[in-house]
């Protein structure tokens, strides 16, 4: 009877390749790092000598100074080259905003800095052109918004983070406050963008103080008797107790309909009820007539 083997056991693997092996994994990553970072730097200076985001592959590999075949090992295109500038753009927006905004002494308060913030990155300025929010960022919400919302991910999630404290302290109401921060991103950034409003024979654009009333109005205002830092509903009574002027007008109006149609009913009730009660005399009569026929009877016979 043979024996039956044992498992091989898997020896493991020295310390020292490991640490090899990490050190060089750590190398290759920091070089791919500072390639991708030549990249993005050349498109960066191409964009503003042009002012526009319309170069090509072999203008950036040639300011770069590395090769095609490099560039391609990194970025499928022109097109994901220019997102991975986007995206670098909203993360450093968003750390910012996080860093400036933490002056304010509770969540609404940083919620307001970070609108006004916000609003002001993303006003258009005379002489500063921004090609890659005004061309290519536009182009991206037509073409690619799947892309656009997750190039806005580090910004939503701050925002999110500042709706979800003011909810918790009292300061604002809302069920999804993540629907409720996107919301105030985008009012911020497209009215930001969008052209002034005429007033009269005047452009009047929107300040950052309108965005941010209309945004307080939409944070507290639907909620307000539903939130639990609620207190006493005085913007609803005035609703409740204004037609109290017209009450008395009314109740005459009703007392007089009353006493109309009492009047009306009673000699209908009358005119219905005197049959019957004739009828019932009648009846009650006629036995104290037949007992008084009786009594002459009977003191005739006597």
């Amino acid at each position: 009877m043979s024996a039956v083997p044992a498992e091989p056991v898997e020896t493991p693997e020295p310390a020292w390749r490991q640490r090899a092996v990490e050190r060089s994994t750590r190398a290759a990553k920091l070089r791919a790092e500072q390639r991708v970072q030549r990249f993005l730097d050349a498109a960066q200076e191409l964009i503003a000598d042009k002012g526009t985001t319309d170069f090509t592959v072999q203008e950036v590999v040639e300011r770069s100074r590395q090769s095609l075949r490099s560039f391609y090992q990194h970025f499928d295109g022109k097109h994901e080259l220019l997102l991975a500038l986007f995206e670098d753009a909203l993360s450093t927006s968003a750390a910012e905003i996080r860093e400036k905004a933490a002056a304010g002494r509770d969540p609404l308060e940083r919620l307001k800095i970070a609108v006004d913030l916000l609003y002001g990155s993303s006003t258009p300025r005379k002489g500063q052109q921004s090609p890659l929010f005004t061309d290519f960022a536009i182009q991206l919400l037509v073409t690619h918004p799947d892309q656009v919302a997750t190039a806005h991910l580090p910004l939503l999630a701050y925002f999110t983070e500042l709706v979800e404290e003011a909810v918790a302290a009292g300061q604002a109401v809302t069920a999804k406050p993540r629907r409720t921060a996107s919301l105030i991103m985008q009012t911020a950034m497209f009215t930001a963008q969008a052209p002034a409003a005429p007033v009269g024979a005047h452009p009047s654009p929107i300040t950052a103080e309108e965005v941010w009333a209309f945004c307080l109005g939409g944070l507290r205002g639907p909620g307000t008797a539903q939130g639990p830092a609620a207190t006493a509903p005085t913007t609803t009574a005035p609703a409740t107790t204004a037609p109290a002027e017209d009450a008395p007008a009314t109740k005459t109006t009703a007392t007089k309909a009353t006493a109309a149609t009492a009047r009306k009913a009673a000699p209908a009730k009358k005119t219905t009820a005197t049959p019957q009660k004739r009828a019932a005399a009648a009846k009650k009569a006629a036995p104290a007539k037949k007992a008084t026929t009786a009594t002459k009877a009977a003191r005739s016979q006597a």
